[in-house]
């Protein structure tokens, strides 16, 4: 596979310049999710998850990445040494943003994000259990794959640039371009992810099926844009764009 081009600086101003507007004009442009009338509030197993700690939204001041490496040791049965998964239905969490880590394992905790394997493994884990490995992982290197050489080149076009014609902004907008998400935001690093793994999160989205309650959408902060922008994806978009992602380095 060509190696993926990163744009120069100028280059990158401009793409998130304009990737963000296209955020600004698909959100308003997006149908709001409705809120359960006040009169009859969701049921308790419905609600959102509680709010985070301190310790849960900065790991990386709490955290010791010590710990974590000691800690993740049973992670590494599907997640794979040092976060770098060789099963595609597994993420890689290898240089994945210590605070997106943190959101969703507190998230699996909490029952909000449904998952039948790593709800029982989260339930123990206490919030400095979960900012121990969202920075052990965090600091450790993604190895990556090759992306498939028939998709990735439209995958780059839409990561880049989106598809005005369906209101899809641009990916780079907010995971950045080289793939490396946005830790301020919590928006996660996409580089070197496994394309089987990016395709079925990204279908959840369009599906309702990534988050539980009443209200999934609403699951945090990130997850309005992602459940409107995966719907106006078509099938191929979504492989061909998890394609490219996979063979970001």
């Amino acid at each position: 596979m060509p190696q993926t081009r990163r744009p120069g600086w100028m280059q990158w101003a401009a793409l998130a310049a304009a990737g963000l507007v296209c955020v600004a004009s698909s959100l308003s442009s997006a149908q709001t999710v409705p809120a359960a009338p006040a009169a009859t509030p969701p049921p308790a197993a419905a609600a959102a998850a509680p709010a985070a700690s301190a310790t849960e939204t900065f790991p990386f001041t709490h955290g010791k990445a010590a710990d974590g490496a000691t800690k993740s040791a049973v992670c590494s049965a599907c997640h794979g040494p040092n976060g770098n998964s060789s099963n595609p239905d597994w993420p890689r969490l290898a240089g994945q943003n210590a605070v997106y880590v943190a959101e969703q394992l507190r998230l699996f905790r909490s029952g909000v994000r449904s998952n039948p394997t790593m709800m029982p493994m989260a339930t123990g884990l206490s919030d400095q259990d979960i900012a121990d490995m969202a920075v052990y992982y965090e600091a450790q290197t993604p190895l990556g794959l090759e992306a498939d050489p028939s998709y990735w080149q439209s995958g780059e076009a839409l990561y880049l640039r989106g598809d005005a014609t369906h209101d899809v902004p641009a990916c780079v907008a907010c995971h950045g371009p080289v793939g490396r998400g946005n830790l301020a935001a919590g928006y996660p690093a996409l580089r070197a992810q496994q394309s089987v793994y990016v395709v079925k999160q990204l279908n959840d989205y369009a599906s309702g099926a990534r988050y539980s309650g009443a209200r999934p959408a609403q699951a945090t902060p990130n997850a309005v844009m992602m459940f409107t922008i995966a719907k106006r994806l078509s099938p191929q978009q979504i492989r061909d764009v998890a394609s490219y992602v996979q063979g970001m380095r």
